[in-house]
């Protein structure tokens, strides 16, 4: 069963939210970030040869990250360079290092590898020292590394911190007693470029979000679909880390929303799970929809019966990103 990150996390009224269960939580938290500062002051990263950008983030569960990584590959590799993807390939069995290929599934490689690999090569590796040795020794000449803020194993050219524009750093407390990974602070020291994913282009960042960005640049994203809505009545249901984001999305869209049903991250998808959803559509006289993350981890045989709608990351900035990535892109040029 797939860990539900609870409501009180994201709640950023202020540090009353749940004080009783956050207070019970606190020693955990300082243990967790304790180890997480020791894990990743004592490492001493590994240099493949090639430049690694890290597309992290510093709360648990979904901000975005792999839409940001699957884009940025896009931009590196129009300019001839062969940029591959590199993920830990959560919820796959695969130890790897791994090349992804079509006849993988989610089962086996998780589904962020599995949507990365439709805009490029992708390898899953639970060690990302292995996994980049693989990529160089496949040719590879910059790895886009999907996840990966705290891990230290590698040397990093350049680390962009994916942060929700809603939810912020949510409570501000470290695991289990908020959703961050480690303190703001530290995530931030070890930031090049903040991105911030925003609900829709209009969206306005809260003051005390960007005030905690400090000097670093600061680009602005949200998603935006690639293929038409489903015509009629929809029934939508998704399993990531936020799927009311899902839901809002369609609605924002102009979507004849009727329901929408949310399943834990990652959720692995049973014929039972179809089934109990297909009844609940035909109740509603609608027609089943969810998002490409999801999508890849039905069983393919179940797949007809469900739409899926496809979005892509735009970035508001994009000079400044092009700007970031300059130096990486003139350095593998070079380097064929």
């Amino acid at each position: 069963m797939k860990f539900q990150a609870p409501e009180f996390w994201n709640r950023t009224e202020g540090r009353d939210a749940a004080p009783g269960l956050r207070t019970l939580l606190m020693p955990a938290s300082w243990l967790y970030a304790y180890f997480t500062k020791r894990r990743i002051d004592t490492t001493t990263p590994y240099d493949p040869g090639i430049p690694v950008i890290c597309v992290g983030n510093a709360t648990a569960g979904g901000t975005g990250k792999t839409p940001v990584a699957a884009e940025i590959l896009s931009m590196i590799r129009a300019q001839k360079i062969r940029a591959e993807a590199l993920s830990r390939g959560y919820g796959g069995t695969e130890r790897g290092p791994m090349k992804v290929s079509a006849d993988h599934t989610a089962k086996e490689v998780g589904d962020e590898p599995l949507l990365l690999a439709a805009r490029a090569p992708a390898w899953v590796a639970v060690s990302r020292v292995d996994g980049a040795r693989a990529m160089v020794a496949s040719g590879a000449q910059v790895i886009v590394m999907d996840d990966g803020h705290q891990n230290p194993s590698l040397d990093k050219a350049l680390s962009i911190l994916v942060v929700d524009g809603e939810t912020g750093f949510g409570n501000g407390r470290v695991i289990p007693a908020g959703p961050l990974r480690e303190p703001v602070a530290r995530a931030m020291a070890r930031t090049d470029v903040v991105i911030v994913m925003k609900p829709n282009r209009e969206y306005k960042i809260a003051q005390s979000l960007s005030d905690q960005f400090g000097y670093l640049p600061v680009i602005e994203a949200y998603l935006t679909p690639t293929a038409p809505l489903p015509r009629g009545p929809l029934f939508a249901f998704a399993g990531i880390g936020r799927p009311n984001k899902f839901f809002d999305a369609l609605r924002a869209a102009g979507a004849e929303l009727v329901e929408g049903m949310s399943f834990a991250d990652h959720h692995a998808y049973t014929p039972a799970d179809i089934k109990h959803l297909q009844d609940m559509a035909r109740e509603y006289k609608a027609h089943l929809v969810t998002t490409e993350k999801d999508f890849v981890r039905l069983p393919s045989a179940l797949r007809q019966y469900v739409a899926v709608w496809p979005v892509r990351c735009v970035f508001q900035d994009e000079l400044t990103l092009e700007r970031l990535l300059s130096p990486i892109i003139d350095s593998a040029k070079k380097a064929r």
